[in-house]
């Protein structure tokens, strides 16, 4: 007696070859000893692995094997919205969800549950288990487990988050002119998850953190506005990481912000990648949140490059991410320009952005409004890509001096020895 992938399932069958399983190894060879796996990234059943696969995506030495699990497995009985099944052992609810026909996006798309991450930062995927609020990607199953789809809306949403700390400079869509007072100018938190893979991730122990206690919007909002006055400063922003994968936590997160700093001073800040931002996403946060200030980054023009600096392999998948990210900058421009402060941010490092590819970039953001601020960001070495050199100042110089030639007027590149912006043009 076994069970057995398929359609229709044969819930009589307690085992047989699986396929589509997998689990983790470790390559102690490739192993940096840089502790991720033990401070970072979680593992939810270290004595049996699940293969929820957060480890592989976020070990910065790629010290991880995914290994296809060709073996029998025992069955085990799971109740989903009442009805009860059985599926393999060793698996997580997402994966015991997808084996009985349910789809999973890291869009919220209609007749799909979301999965962003996949590495237990975002809990986007949060479905109740046993009553309570539980992350689908790495949550193993178990004998007995009751599972429903529908989180009701009294239920809070949770993330992980990192801070409020105070920042000097701030992110894409902190105005250029603050950037020089040499005091702090705004509070920040940083979201964990994201549904990209660059192996360059500038903060990657934020990115791939499966392990902090996840906070309430509330709880989240609180602190930031304490941190607000604390540091004296007006200006509140969540980056990543990247805040727009849990789109319930992020607007209830800003709803709240907005309740505890009513003042005309208080300026709401959200830095993102931009690739899951639809209008009716930006809408929101703006009419409902209170945004104030918005910060995109494409990251590329052509899609090799923007895979070549994301890690999706995918060019569809890709290619749909880049012009999201695109169209949510023009959306911005075209209707709520003197409302939404708009900054974009560029990452430059030669190892994986050309010269020419920059001026690409300028190009498409002049044709969109050549007074969008431009920041750019010179990326350094980290998590998996420790080969690369960090871009001197006079190379950042001459990224300036390409982007202005565009006719953008407001470029602002951030360099080892600080921001450097509109007010000293590159000549």
């Amino acid at each position: 007696m076994g069970f057995r992938v398929g359609k229709p399932y044969a819930l009589r069958l307690e085992a047989s070859p699986l396929p589509e399983l997998y689990y983790c190894t470790v390559d102690v060879e490739a192993c940096i000893n840089c502790l991720a796996c033990s401070y970072v990234i979680i593992c939810p059943s270290p004595k049996s692995c699940v293969g929820c696969l957060a480890c592989y995506h976020g070990c910065p030495g790629m010290a991880r094997r995914l290994m296809v699990d060709r073996g029998l497995r025992r069955a085990v009985n799971i109740v989903v919205n009442g009805v009860t099944h059985r599926v393999p052992e060793r698996i997580t609810v997402k994966k015991a969800l997808e084996l009985l026909g349910y789809t999973f996006s890291i869009y919220p798309e209609k007749g799909c549950l979301q999965a962003p991450c996949g590495t237990g930062g975002c809990y986007a995927c949060s479905l109740l288990v046993d009553g309570e609020l539980k992350r689908a990607c790495i949550t193993p199953i178990r004998e007995g487990m009751s599972i429903e789809t529908e989180v009701p809306v009294d239920v809070e949403p949770l993330r992980i988050v990192h801070g409020p700390q105070p920042h000097p400079v701030g992110g894409k869509a902190t105005p250029w002119w603050l950037k020089s007072r040499g005091r702090y100018i705004e509070v920040a938190i940083w979201t964990a998850g994201c549904n990209l893979r660059c192996p360059q991730c500038q903060n990657w122990e934020t990115t791939y953190d499966g392990r902090t206690p996840p906070l309430t919007p509330r709880e989240a909002a609180l602190m930031v506005s304490e941190a607000r006055r604390r540091y004296n400063v007006d200006r509140m922003a969540v980056s990543g990481g990247e805040p727009t994968l849990n789109r319930r936590w992020l607007i209830n997160y800003f709803k709240q912000l907005k309740k505890l700093n009513p003042d005309e001073k208080a300026r709401l800040h959200l830095d993102s990648n931009g690739t899951l931002l639809s209008k009716d996403y930006v809408d929101e946060l703006v009419n409902e949140g209170g945004v104030t200030d918005i910060g995109l980054e494409p990251k590329a023009v052509r899609v090799e490059t923007f895979k070549r600096i994301t890690g999706i392999a995918d060019t569809d998948l890709a290619q749909r991410l880049l012009n999201t990210s695109w169209e949510a900058v023009k959306y911005v421009v075209d209707n709520y320009a003197g409302r939404v402060f708009l900054g974009v941010g560029l990452p430059y490092n030669p190892a994986f952005v050309s010269m020419e590819e920059v001026y690409m970039f300028g190009v498409k953001l002049a044709s969109i409004n050549p007074e969008v601020q431009l920041c750019v960001l010179d990326y350094f070495p980290a998590f998996r890509r420790r080969d690369i050199t960090r871009p001197s100042p006079l190379e950042m110089l001459k990224v300036k001096r390409v982007l202005e030639g565009t006719g953008l007027k407001f470029v602002v590149v951030q360099t080892a020895i600080g921001h450097i912006g509109p007010e000293r043009r590159a000549t």
